[in-house]
């Protein structure tokens, strides 16, 4: 089993500037903690990971695997506060999802006490943040949250089944939320105009990958059980920013 790569982790006072220098930026659970005003929290976000034990199966799957378990809501971010808004379908032109865009596909709402958490709103706020001064704007910001548990119950899971991608919005945060019983998972992102770019594996909760997506592509390779007829999983909560509204058919 080759060793996985370890996340380039920036600082967290330098990740705007990652952002805007190479389209992408690497935090530490700890660094992430840091943008929270968590600064003295290891492990940030542990207080929502159970969330993730109660996800329903994505029925919209097209490669016909029952692999992925996931939960999807809509939220405003405008002068400073966050609120939610009626539940709504999640939609990506074909041009950004060759797989599974062109259709609405309407998903379970994120759990009620989930949002209610006031971890919730410092996280997205916080990061919010980071997309503000990407775009040199304050929003109003249309975000996307879809919590995702990617198992091995068909003995492989694929965490992007469309491939590398973009998402057609202008900030997308990747968090890991678990990782347990599997080898593979490794993320990659990488110039969308270039030649370069990076690969590593993340491993530890709150670990999060922040993308300028008008500038990179992105994708996570499959899992497999780490023991044969093993089960694992990866748990990851995917957010979204965009300006002008959330995308629509």
């Amino acid at each position: 089993m080759p060793t996985p790569f370890t996340p380039p982790h920036g600082e967290p006072e330098h990740a705007g500037a990652h952002l805007r220098e190479r389209g992408y930026t690497v935090l530490a659970p700890r660094g992430l903690a840091t943008l929270m005003g968590e600064a003295d929290a290891s492990d940030p976000l542990a207080a929502l990971a159970p969330f993730w034990s109660d996800l329903p199966i994505d029925a919209h799957l097209r490669d016909g695997g029952a692999y992925r378990f996931r939960r999807h809501g809509s939220f405003v971010v405008e002068g400073g506060e966050l609120r939610g808004v009626e539940h709504r379908a999640h939609w990506q032109p074909l041009d950004y999802n060759a797989l599974h865009g062109g259709i609405e596909r309407m998903f379970e709402p994120l759990a009620p006490a989930l949002v209610a958490d006031p971890l919730w709103a410092r996280l997205l706020l916080a990061l919010t943040e980071r997309a503000s001064e990407l775009r040199g704007t304050t929003g109003p910001w249309f975000v996307e949250a879809h919590a995702f548990r990617i198992t091995t119950g068909d003995g492989i899971g694929r965490p992007t089944p469309e491939g590398a991608h973009r998402d057609g919005v202008d900030q997308v945060a990747v968090i890991l939320m678990a990782r347990e019983g599997i080898v593979g998972g490794e993320t990659r992102v990488f110039e969308a105009n270039g030649p370069n770019g990076q690969r590593f594996t993340m491993t530890e909760r709150g670990t999060t990958l922040l993308i300028d997506d008008a500038r990179a592509i992105h994708e996570t390779t499959p899992i497999q059980p780490l023991e044969p007829n093993g089960a694992g999983h990866r748990d990851t909560l995917v957010l979204t920013w965009r300006l002008g509204g959330f995308q629509e058919p």
